[in-house]
């Protein structure tokens, strides 16, 4: 007999609930959409259970997506006639930071709850608890403001509602932060919510300043009386915390196409040498347009290099049979839609340095296969030895123009 109380101190112990945690992963991706280049949003690809999974023109309408977790809420003690059962769910939003672990960039995410619901089930058949054979009415007499398909104010009716004898599956929508309460009309011995059932709502970042790659935080909220997620003074969780992971996937693009036989560049005065050669007057621009096909959805920048260059404005051409050389600039064109350094205008003609990155320049939105060019100009000073006396020659040189999307 006196080993007893040793005994009994022991498996009292062992069943005392640890505190633990649940983690719930949220995924968006951005990626452009070339029929809906302004659309500059990250799209939720969180999988949908609970409520919008079996009710998704609901959620459809108000960009609500919604979760259910395998967390138990179990009454502690009978409930009786007159007691409040409170629901209260963090409905404000919330900030977390989000980080890409590859270039340490942050952005700020904002996620508030917009609705909470569950599947309760009852210690017995709500028509015995109430003294009824008519199981709805049993759901209905068993709180003093019907079922649980109307929701109590702050709260608001969903229109979603099912039951079997002992259970009650409802959703009700959390426009604000506040208790929603139901009161119990007759005497309940034990009552448990089976799952919990979430919807949320996001506010992410605009993608277009973001770098491509994963952004990643955590943000947890607690769970039970007096919690983040309280769904009753008497109803605890066998969870204590729940963490929501975010991971924010950007997946931008940047492609430069040039049309055929666009990578050879051939440099001749306006309307052509044969009208220098005929009309005898020394023409005052050589130079070439060359076009190109942008599609870019993030900030990039643009560096040139010369295959040999004495200053840094110029690439140089040289003979490869004389030896002689010449030079020309490289200007930039982008296509409308994207702006300059420090948020500047359209950029029109701006001058490439040799070893040196222009930018950076943003899209304001995704921009899909639009025109710019590259203009090859010689200088007027290099025109005038070019163009001396008898000198028939052909220059050659090798430019190479950089895009890069981690500007």
């Amino acid at each position: 007999m006196k080993r007893s109380p040793y005994w009994l101190g022991l498996l009292a112990a062992l069943s005392l609930p640890s505190a633990e945690a649940i983690n719930q992963e949220i995924r968006a991706l951005f990626q452009p959409d070339p029929s809906k280049p302004n659309k500059n949003v990250f799209v939720n690809k969180t999988p949908n259970s609970g409520y919008c999974a079996l009710w998704p023109d609901q959620c459809a309408d108000n960009q609500m997506f919604s979760i259910e977790l395998p967390v138990r809420f179990s009454s502690s003690r009978f409930m009786s006639a007159g007691f409040p059962l409170s629901l209260k769910v963090p409905a404000n939003w919330r900030q977390l930071t989000v980080t890409n672990p590859d270039t340490q960039e942050t952005e700020t995410v904002e996620v508030r709850i917009t609705g909470i619901g569950s599947n309760f089930e009852l210690s017995d058949t709500a028509a015995n608890l109430v003294g009824v054979s008519d199981i709805l009415e049993g759901h209905q007499k068993l709180w003093t403001s019907s079922s649980w398909v109307y929701a109590p104010s702050p709260c608001q009716y969903s229109g979603v509602g099912s039951y079997t004898p002992s259970t009650y599956r409802f959703f009700w929508k959390t426009p604000v932060e506040a208790a929603c309460t139901k009161v119990v009309a007759y005497i309940i011995p034990g009552m448990a919510f089976r799952t919990m059932d979430f919807a949320y709502e996001l506010r992410t970042p605009n993608p277009l300043g973001m770098s491509t790659g994963l952004y990643t935080g955590s943000l947890t909220y607690t769970l039970g009386p007096g919690g983040d997620f309280d769904l009753g003074t008497q109803m605890y969780p066998d969870d204590n915390n729940l963490t929501l992971d975010f991971v924010l996937d950007v997946q931008h693009t940047l492609k430069v196409d040039l049309p055929p036989h666009g990578d050879k560049v051939s440099l001749e005065p306006e309307g052509g040498w044969q009208r220098w050669i005929e009309g005898g007057h020394r023409p005052t621009r050589i130079y070439r347009d060359q076009p190109f096909f942008l599609s870019a959805s993030s900030r990039f920048k643009v560096m040139m290099q010369c295959g040999e260059s004495y200053v840094p404005s110029l690439c140089n051409l040289r003979s490869p049979t004389t030896g002689q050389r010449t030079d020309t600039s490289v200007q930039l064109s982008l296509p409308p839609g994207i702006a300059g350094p420090g948020g500047g205008g359209t950029v029109s003609f701006l001058p490439l340095q040799h070893g040196e990155w222009a930018g950076p320049f943003q899209p304001g939105h995704y921009v899909d296969r639009k025109a710019g060019s590259l203009r090859f100009e010689m200088p007027a000073s290099s025109i005038y030895l070019l163009l001396k006396p008898g000198l028939n020659d052909t220059f050659i040189g090798y430019i190479t123009v950089i895009w890069d999307s981690e500007a």
